[in-house]
């Protein structure tokens, strides 16, 4: 009985310092941010379908943890394009991406932990310079630089799909053409730029020349209105309402009658 417990004691205190001597290789941690596959040397390889998450994991000391970034990256990528006519441009793109965290074990399996190099730029500068030679460089450097970047993304997104990864988004962040290209292309902006602003301006004389017309032919026929509705007999009218008034008033005031125009009495105040 004392022999079976001694052995036990030693039994225990082998399997503590076996545990202590290879805790790194039986243990692993996943962090924040990052998903793990596994190699099982003698159970049948990498095991695709079986993705682990963040947290402390067990293993057989034989197998081999592959840990995969699955948050959104951003990479960059400088390369020279002709554009339509044949012309050099220097391009800096940006984009970003990441791995389907649900099938990093079938990226591991049939690309590897550089799937960057091998998939996502080949396929980035390939379909720059596919799209960006079916324009010219004015294009390129006004008007069109959005539609190119949108199908630079669509020609990318879809292969990278297939290869277990997302695209995020393109961006363009910088087009360098040469020095005189350059320059004929900021004159050409310019002097369409201001060929609109005198057209503009045009529009504005215009409408303003029309608004006047139409208000003076306004006042004109209100004129001949009230000049055709003005009769002798109105007149004479109006002038004894407006003498009656005067009449009325509290200031002082001498009337002389039958003196004024058309008979009209003539009043004659001190105001």
């Amino acid at each position: 009985m004392k022999q079976r417990t001694t052995f036990l004691i030693v039994l225990a205190f082998v399997a503590f310092l076996v545990v202590i001597l290879t805790w790194n290789s039986i243990t692993y941690t996943i962090n924040a941010g990052e998903k793990a596959v596994i190699f099982r040397k003698f159970q049948g390889g990498l095991d695709k379908d079986k993705v682990y998450g963040q947290g402390f994991h067990v293993k057989w000391p034989w197998d081999e943890v592959y840990t995969y970034d699955v948050r959104k990256m951003e990479s960059f990528s400088k390369m020279n394009v002709l554009d339509r006519n044949g012309l050099t441009i220097t391009l800096d793109l940006s984009y970003r991406f990441y791995p389907k965290e649900e099938r990093i074990g079938y990226l591991h399996d049939e690309i590897g932990a550089n799937y960057h190099d091998k998939i996502i730029k080949p396929y980035i500068r390939s379909a720059a310079r596919e799209v960006i030679g079916k324009y010219n460089a004015e294009e390129l450097y006004s008007t069109k630089r959005e539609d190119i970047q949108n199908e630079i993304f669509t020609r990318t997104a879809e292969p990278m799909g297939e290869n277990y990864l997302v695209l995020d988004a393109i961006l363009i962040r910088e087009v360098k053409l040469p020095p005189k290209l350059k320059e004929a292309i900021e004159r050409k902006l310019e002097q369409e730029q201001a060929s609109l602003e005198y057209e503009f301006k045009l529009q504005l004389a215009r409408k303003e020349a029309e608004r006047q017309r139409i208000e003076a032919e306004g006042k004109a026929r209100a004129n001949e209105i009230i000049s055709n509705s003005l009769t002798e007999k109105i007149l004479k009218e109006k002038g004894i309402d407006a003498t009656l008034k005067l009449a009325e008033s509290k200031n002082s005031k001498v009337i002389v009658v039958g003196s004024g125009k058309d008979g009209l009495p003539l009043i004659l105040g001190n105001q």
